[in-house]
């Protein structure tokens, strides 16, 4: 019973993250986490991960910004093998907490610069993925951080998602064999990962549907409204749930 309300909770998360480019981890950690515990939790959604996102760039693959994404991950992989290196030895609660209040912060932030006609320009992806990497490495999602850097780059709908997922995806892979590198990713892990990742990636291809009918301002509030549902989640987990 305990994993057919995990494929399930999969399905539906990977929908919804189909749809916004996050959203997934967020709907799955508190489950996993009671389900397996904290310390597998993490590895099981890392390999979970690498699955929905590999589906989202498969399924808007044509839309992919490569410029973008390169500036990106050059700083972005090495620094999630350094944040998930940090992971195994730092108490992610404290961790949880800053990125729970940073989330909420990014509503505000994203429309203040779109409000004064700002545009992040490709060279500043570089900054974006060497913070976002390392938080990524440390906590099971930071997605929502890397929405409002995307729009303000100029990318919407699949562009955005495919661009986001191709970067997650890399950042993933990284996280899943540092996990691996110290003992931290056991077989049975990886195939509990794999059994939940199936249930995102059936997710992901059922959610274009619903984003070929989204305008791009709708979109964007959207997206907004999952920042602040992120932000809440993120805050309950640090504050309530056993680390």
């Amino acid at each position: 019973m305990i994993w057919l309300a995990l494929l399930a909770l999969g399905l539906g998360a990977g929908t919804l993250s189909g749809i916004v480019g996050f959203g997934a981890s967020i709907m799955l950690m508190p489950a996993l986490m009671f389900a397996f515990g904290p310390q597998e939790a993490v590895p099981i959604m890392a390999i979970a991960a690498i699955l929905a996102n590999f589906s989202r760039a498969a399924v808007w693959w044509r839309e992919i910004d490569w410029r973008a994404n390169a500036y990106y991950c050059v700083t972005a992989v090495p620094m999630a093998a350094l944040g998930a290196r940090t992971l195994l030895s730092l108490d992610a609660r404290l961790v949880e907490g800053i990125l729970g209040f940073l989330f909420l912060f990014m509503v505000p932030a994203r429309r203040w610069l779109f409000g004064r006609g700002l545009r992040v320009e490709a060279w500043h992806l570089i900054i974006v993925g060497a913070v976002i990497g390392f938080l990524s490495g440390l906590v099971a999602s930071t997605g929502p951080i890397n929405t409002p850097f995307f729009l303000a780059y100029g990318l919407v709908k699949g562009a955005y998602l495919a661009t986001e997922a191709l970067g997650s995806l890399a950042i993933g892979i990284t996280k899943a064999l540092t996990f691996r590198r110290f003992d931290a990713l056991p077989i049975e892990t990886i195939g509990k990962g794999l059994l939940i990742g199936a249930s995102l990636m059936i997710g992901s291809r059922l959610a274009k549907g619903f984003v070929l009918r989204l305008d791009a301002d709708h979109f964007r509030l959207l997206m907004d409204v999952l920042l602040v549902c992120a932000g809440l989640v993120l805050l309950w987990g640090a504050f309530t749930l056993p680390h």
